[in-house]
């Protein structure tokens, strides 16, 4: 049996819709059309438009694959997961990767090697953080070895020192310790390995400001000791002098607030008895 298609309409850029004589339609690529030369009054068989459609979805496919990687460049597995949101068949998928692959347009080393350069470039990352999203992109790991070769331990250091010098900053209301601890921590949290993090550290070399450590102390101190008011005296200078060693504030300087506060406690005491 054959059709004989009656129509031929445009109906978006670089598609077609076929009317043949029995009602049928089918949708063709622009590059479909010139390849099997279809034109008006062309029969075609039962088999041959299965094929047009068959090839009408690679090319509808393909060409939403080609509209994604041009925003930017995408792993193999965002692509495969996008056409799939796209509802493209799963057996037109691999065809469809295949095809651009060919083209170097799908390449996940080249692609791991891009993110990597941008990272450096726009953040202040360590090579762990990339390393664990390369690899929830579905990166395989010689590839992701590969990329990282570009990111040089100078680089890191300096993404390091740069971040460190952000943290330093942002917790400047902690005690010299405590800064320094958090500013290590968000450090590894962002991917540096600890030779590194020590090297940025000691290029930074901070020195304890100790009127600054002082005037911190009597302040994050003073809250501690209204708010263990209730508790009796020895109670609350346990939990007081815990809680300012806990922030990284040394013995001495908690011993000698604790001192002072008793010294002012006993002192308003004797007042109301007076």
């Amino acid at each position: 049996m054959t059709e004989t298609i009656t129509i031929i309409k445009k109906i978006k850029r670089n598609q077609y819709e076929l009317q043949c004589e029995s009602g049928r339609k089918v949708i063709v690529s622009e590059d479909s059309l010139v390849k099997h030369r279809l034109l008006k009054g062309s029969e075609l068989t039962e088999e041959q438009l299965n094929r047009l459609e068959e090839e009408a979805l690679l090319d509808i496919g393909y060409q939403l694959a080609l509209n994604y990687l041009n925003f930017q460049l995408r792993s193999e597995q965002e692509l495969r997961r996008y056409l799939k949101k796209k509802e493209i068949p799963f057996n037109h998928v691999t065809p469809i990767i295949e095809r651009l692959r060919a083209l170097d347009l799908v390449n996940d080393r080249f692609f791991a090697e891009s993110y990597v350069r941008t990272v450096m470039r726009t953040s202040d990352k360590g090579p762990q953080v990339i390393r664990q999203q390369l690899a929830k992109k579905g990166v395989q790991a010689a590839d992701i070895d590969a990329a990282l070769l570009l990111y040089d331990e100078v680089t890191q250091r300096h993404a390091a020192l740069t971040a460190a010098e952000k943290a330093l900053k942002k917790y400047r209301g902690k005690s010299h310790q405590e800064k320094q601890e958090k500013t290590r921590q968000l450090l590894y949290q962002r991917g540096f390995s600890g030779d590194v993090i020590t090297q940025a550290m000691a290029e930074l070399a901070v020195e304890k400001d100790e009127d600054h450590e002082q005037t911190l102390l009597e302040k994050e101190g003073g809250k501690l000791w209204r708010r263990n008011s209730r508790f009796e005296p020895a109670k609350r200078k346990q939990k007081v002098m815990q809680s300012l060693f806990q922030k990284g504030f040394e013995y001495d300087l908690i011993q000698q607030f604790i001192n002072q506060k008793e010294m002012e406690d006993d002192g308003e005491q004797d007042e109301r008895m007076d």
